[in-house]
């Protein structure tokens, strides 16, 4: 275990004035639009210990549980991973559901692609927004278990854009879920 930390701490943070060098790391240097390129940047800059890839993991890991929890109407599930907007949308959106019988079946057969569409810092709170392009079934039920919406034979892609935020003033490694939209 001693090895093990060594190993993960032979990094030692430049000056300022070599920031920039730092932050190109391979992890991003395929970043093809420099606006989302910069953000990330200025992300790393404000938590040197942003990792790219780490975090698109944990972004496709926390869609699942969010879409999965949501269909569930499981709200104590999604409170720490929401904004207290977005939450309250849910929540709502979930009660709705729960007042006229109905019980909602999501099942992500793929997530396609994850990809950064914007990336940035506002004061100390770094958000990067992600375009999930995902294939799923999602059929609504009655109370007696008609389909009231949807097919469950029929997959569907389905095109989400999330934005996460986090406060890089705090140690707390978790990202949340401030705004979710649809495409123009």
């Amino acid at each position: 275990r001693a090895a093990e930390h060594q190993s993960n701490d032979n990094v030692v943070p430049l000056p300022d004035r070599n920031a920039s060098q730092q932050a190109e790391e391979p992890n991003f240097a395929d970043i093809g639009d420099p606006a989302i390129k910069q953000g990330v940047t200025e992300i790393r800059l404000a938590d040197h210990k942003f990792d790219l890839d780490g975090f698109l993991q944990g972004a496709k890991a926390a869609f699942g549980i969010i879409i999965e929890a949501f269909a569930n109407g499981d709200k104590a599930a999604l409170r720490p991973l929401l904004a207290d907007d977005v939450y309250a949308s849910f929540a709502a959106a979930i009660g709705a559901r729960e007042a006229a019988g109905e019980r909602l079946s999501t099942e992500i057969v793929s997530i396609r692609s994850a990809d950064i569409a914007a990336a940035g810092m506002s004061g100390p709170y770094a958000r990067l927004t992600i375009r999930f392009v995902t294939e799923q079934i999602n059929v609504t039920h009655d109370a007696t278990d008609n389909v009231v919406d949807g097919d469950p034979t029929r997959i569907d892609e389905v095109v989400d854009i999330w934005t996460f935020s986090r406060d890089t003033r705090t140690s707390d490694p978790n990202w949340q879920l401030i705004e979710t939209r649809t495409p123009d």
